[in-house]
């Protein structure tokens, strides 16, 4: 297989981009109400006059065909170098939905990720390599395997727990499950496969699809994962290094490319994935809220984040998952992945029933 050089740190789209101007310290989130055309009220997320969004739920929703549905939850979100944006689903026909900037359909695709006509679809990336991009897919079923694919879905290869059990042993005499989760990649043209939902560990692989080592294991200490549920290339201070949003442990974990763990940062409720642009870092949290980083890791914004809905929303008596008639405008159920456009721009795909994919279109 061709090499698989890296360009660009930023997650899910490899356009260039301007870091955003950071602010020196964090404030509580604001929501400010204002009237669009059609006669309803619009939310703006935002601290202040930076880091502000319109918030647009729902978004895309009303482009697809009629025979196109989330019957079940959004997992993923990906943008191109074109700007269109790939959502993975699980719903009808196909895994995965395709839609430009403007919300506007395009097309379904992602077969390989279905099921007896259901979709399957869960962690989705996109790198460019060479001259031409590819769609990296892990499902989250035990029966799929990792993928690799062009952007018009053209297997490439797929890789599953025989193989990941062949190449690490990992598997040999251990009761271990196999729920593959998310992707990611190296600035040398390897990549990272994460188990997230299986065996709690990572594989590395070498640009030429050769296995390196794995990484961690189930465990609450330094470099050990509870649901190593997605990972991405940390760039900002010009020494990339692997993070990891340990979703149950609470916490990110960085480790060198070498493998070894360099810190862990708490502070989280139940980190989902990683995004990063500029100084900035992207951190969906399924427990209805997003974060952002600056270069330093400190909190600058906490975009919906309000303690009260988030009692509702982890109220399993109230079932708010599966009420869209409960969901209120500007608040987040289950952020479940985030990532950044070219223009700074935010995607964010749920964990609810149907699923929901919102942009918070920047303003400033």
């Amino acid at each position: 297989m061709s090499n698989h050089p890296q360009s660009g740190s930023s997650r899910r789209q490899f356009l260039k981009t301007s870091a955003a101007t950071i602010a020196a310290t964090a404030t509580a989130p604001m929501f400010l109400n204002a009237a669009d055309k059609s006669g309803s009220k619009e939310v703006i997320l935002g601290n202040g006059k930076d880091h502000v969004y319109r918030c647009i739920h729902n978004w895309g929703n009303d482009s697809l065909p009629e025979s196109h549905k989330y019957s079940g939850p959004t997992h993923g979100v990906a943008v191109d170098s074109a700007g269109l944006v790939y959502i993975t689903h699980y719903g009808t026909p196909g895994s995965i939905f395709v839609f430009d900037g403007d919300g506007k359909f395009v097309r379904s695709m992602g077969e390989v990720h279905a099921k007896n006509g259901r979709g399957s679809g869960h962690g989705i990336d996109i790198r460019k390599e060479g001259k031409e991009e590819f769609i990296y897919l892990a499902p989250s079923e035990s029966s799929l395997s990792f993928t690799k694919m062009t952007l018009d879905g053209e297997v490439v290869w797929q890789t599953g727990k025989e193989k990941l059990s062949k190449d690490s042993g990992v598997w040999e005499g251990k009761k271990l499950g196999y729920r593959p989760t998310n992707t990611s990649f190296r600035p040398d043209g390897g990549y990272y496969l994460g188990d997230g939902y299986g065996s709690n560990y990572i594989f590395e692989y070498d640009k030429n699809d050769k296995f390196v080592q794995t990484l961690g294991g189930t465990g609450t200490a330094d470099g050990k994962f509870k649901t190593p549920h997605g990972q991405w290339l940390d760039n900002r201070d010009g020494v990339p290094k692997l993070v990891v949003a340990d979703r149950a442990n609470k916490r990110l974990q960085w480790f060198g490319l070498d493998g070894k763990h360099i810190k862990t940062l708490g502070g989280f409720l139940f980190p989902a994935d990683i995004d990063t642009q500029g100084d900035l870092m992207l951190v969906p949290d399924l427990h209805a809220r997003i974060t952002l980083l600056d270069l330093n890791n400190e909190v600058i914004a906490q975009l919906g984040d309000d303690e009260a809905w988030r009692s509702k929303v982890l109220d399993g008596k109230v079932g708010m998952r599966t009420k869209p008639a409960l969901w209120q405008p500007g608040k987040f159920i289950h952020p479940h992945d985030a990532c950044f456009d070219a223009n700074g721009n935010i995607y964010i795909v749920e964990w609810v029933q149907p699923g929901r994919v919102t942009k918070l279109e920047k303003i400033s």
